[in-house]
């Protein structure tokens, strides 16, 4: 028996592992503690998952084996990382910035290529092929380092941006090369294969930008309440989208990035869906992927002989030096800080992926030898390392400039403090969303949802059913990581409830939903509105939902004259600027011309890089010609004013009827700006 026990346990620790629970708990366990141990030298996690893969690889103690669970899950890390990459690009920044990303993807497609080729073929003495095969390698990159850049919250930067744009470029275009000199050696380079290329990356193009997002936004719309269909729905564009790539004759990772530029403007970053989504992957399939580059690392190489070690040392200073000199040009011309081309050197110099995939093929072929194969191996861990260190110090100093640039802003206003007010619990996770999405990212103070229960002889049942709902709407919240506080209290009138709890909380923003019809009696908007106008001098948000807030494509913003009187005015473009920045949708802002050079000098002076363009309105009646020209997903936030502000005139009165009549088949958002300083806090 003791026999069959010893037996037993030695076969399932036989090397390398077997059983894909044991593989899996070792992975998970290195995923765990590798971040933990290397954060107490300042290593940056990364190269922990890169030297795990080494240390357990086939290469090193042999403790697994690059079998096919492990090429799966190191597959869907890479694209994942090609995914979020796309998700989390700043679209109208990049539309702003796309001639840049074009230079760069330029520069570090070009210098690598043409420094390659002189070193490999007149240097190395390869052959013509063997020379454009391998500079095409150096031309490539991996975002490997991008986790770091999502780790300290400077995925919006420029630098950034054009990272990501280039990237794409420069790794399409070495692919491209790769079918080309695969082709010509096999001999089928004619003009069949220019036209089938040119075919199918078009349809693939097509089905990717014009068929997905409207399916993707069917699918949202239909099936709001079901959040993990969501999750399961995007991860299937992802690889669907990778598996098209292929057909059209590309890589995988070209695919997944599409995949993440056609649905940017459909997941919102403060999203719960977007959580998710880097959650999931920034906990297990992308750390996967890099414990999975470590495992293709061979170091005994460098000591087979110093044709090996000489191949493999050139080739490492070749793509280092091309990919830095590639940055700093890119710096140079654009004028970028020192800490913004140490970023882009960073993040366009690991080579992996796409370097391993042009070689592999190369050797399959015959094109290049064993030593170029090793030598490049060498070259992934050398680059990998030097990128993770790289990119975590340039992150790490414009992280702390962009804070002390927002640090003023922020110690000049009070905290921003949002309440919403729940009074149908049936819609509230789309407010639940819209302000999540509102709230200031630097804010530490959580969102209060209020409910106010009437004070009658049910009201303590009532108050205990109400808590009861507010809690589960909490626990929705927390998915996105957005800060929710709920609060319910008993009042002889609702509006009464939220004036007073605005005040107990300092609230600085208070949204509100669209109230239904009263009897024809009540000509206002309803009682509960109406005395939270006029009781209040705080930022008022009155919103009416109907769709969910990610599937909204424009924002058809709407200032009467003399909007900017009110002291809010600031705030509420700001906030319809960080929600256009969410949704990745332009702002077509109607107003006279006086208002719009003030937004125009606003929006310069704050650096807010919202697309807005503008046409020209000169009273509240021309609004209605907006409704000819309105599109279902477009989002109206119409600026109002109360009684006692100097924008108000008496076109305000009935301001709400004209918005429901007008726009009854859109989304809208009915803005009180704030008037004068709060004097009771």
């Amino acid at each position: 028996m003791e026999n069959y026990v010893l037996n037993h346990l030695l076969s399932e620790f036989q090397l390398p592992l077997k059983s894909p629970v044991l593989v899996f708990s070792l992975i998970l366990f290195i995923i765990l503690i590798s971040p933990i141990v290397l954060g107490k030298i300042k290593v940056p996690g990364i190269i922990g998952f890169i030297v795990s893969g080494i240390i357990i690889g086939p290469n090193g103690l042999n403790l697994l084996e690059k079998n096919s669970a492990v090429n799966l899950f190191s597959t869907i890390g890479l694209l994942y990382i090609m995914f979020i990459a796309g998700l989390e690009l700043d679209m109208n920044e990049f539309k702003k910035k796309r001639y840049k990303s074009f230079a760069f993807g330029f520069f570090t497609f070009i210098i690598p290529l043409v420094i390659g080729f002189i070193v490999c073929h007149y240097l190395l003495g390869f052959s013509s092929s063997a020379a454009v095969l391998t500079a095409s390698m150096f031309a490539t990159h991996t975002l490997v380092a991008y986790p770091v850049v999502t780790r300290f919250g400077i995925s919006k930067n420029e630098a950034v941006a054009i990272t990501v744009g280039g990237t794409i470029l420069t790794d399409t275009a070495v692919l491209i090369i790769l079918a080309v000199i695969m082709g010509a050696g096999a001999g089928t380079i004619t003009y069949r294969f220019w036209l089938q290329l040119i075919i199918s990356l078009g349809l693939f193009s097509a089905i990717m930008f014009l068929l997905i997002p409207r399916v993707t936004r069917w699918f949202f719309v239909r099936l709001d309440s079901e959040k993990t269909s969501h999750f399961i729905f995007v991860l299937s564009v992802v690889f669907f989208a990778a598996f098209l790539a292929q057909l059209a004759g590309v890589e995988a990772i070209i695919g997944a990035f599409v995949a993440g530029l056609a649905l940017n403007r459909l997941i919102p970053h403060s999203s719960a869906l977007m959580n998710r989504i880097e959650f999931t992957g920034n906990a297990l399939f992308i750390p996967f992927f890099l414990i999975s580059v470590g495992m293709i690392v061979d170091v005994k190489v460098l000591f087979e002989g110093p044709e090996a070690l000489i191949i493999a040392g050139t080739l490492t200073a070749v793509a280092l030096v091309s990919k830095f000199l590639a940055a700093r040009m890119t710096g140079f011309i654009f004028k970028y800080s020192k800490a913004q081309t140490k970023l882009i050197f960073g993040l366009s110099s690991a080579h992996a992926a796409a370097t391993l995939a042009v070689i592999l093929v190369g050797y399959s072929a015959g094109i290049i030898d064993k030593n170029v194969l090793n030598g490049t191996i060498i070259l992934i861990l050398a680059t990998c390392i030097v990128a993770s260190f790289v990119t975590e110090s340039a992150a790490r100093t414009i992280a702390l400039e962009e804070d002390e640039m927002e640090f003023g802003k922020i110690t000049e206003a009070a905290p921003e403090s949002i309440l919403v007010a729940v009074a149908n619990f049936d819609n509230m996770e789309q407010m639940v969303d819209l302000a999540t999405l509102l709230k200031d990212n630097k804010s530490t103070i959580p969102v209060t949802l209020l409910s106010v229960v009437h004070n009658n002889k049910d009201a303590e049942d009532n108050l205990r059913l109400a808590r009861k709902r507010l809690e589960g709407l909490k626990h929705y919240a927390a998915a996105a990581e957005a800060g929710i506080r709920v609060m319910s209290t008993i009042d002889y009138n609702a509006a009464n409830g939220v004036i007073r709890a605005s005040k107990e909380r300092s609230s600085t923003l208070i949204i509100s939903g669209w109230p239904r019809k009263s009897s024809f009696l009540n000509k206002f908007m309803g009682d509960k509105t109406e005395r939270i106008i006029e009781n209040t001098d705080k930022n008022l948000f009155i919103v009416y939902l109907s769709r969910p807030v990610a599937v909204h494509d424009r924002i058809v913003l709407i200032c009467p004259p003399h909007a900017e009187l009110d002291m809010g005015f600031g705030l509420c473009i700001d906030k319809v600027s960080k929600l256009a920045a969410e949704l990745s949708a332009p702002v077509h802002c109607q107003c006279d011309i006086r208002l719009q050079g003030i937004i125009a000098d606003y929006l310069s002076r704050k650096k807010i890089t919202a697309d807005f363009n503008f046409s020209e309105v000169k009273n509240v009646d021309e609004s209605e010609d907006v409704s000819a020209w309105l599109a279902p997903d477009d989002l109206v936030v119409y600026i109002s004013a109360r009684k006692e502000s100097s924008a108000y005139y008496k076109d305000f009165d009935d301001v709400h009827v004209k918005m429901e009549r007008i726009f009854r088949n859109n989304s809208r958002i009915l803005i009180y700006p704030k008037v004068q300083a709060d004097s009771n806090g």
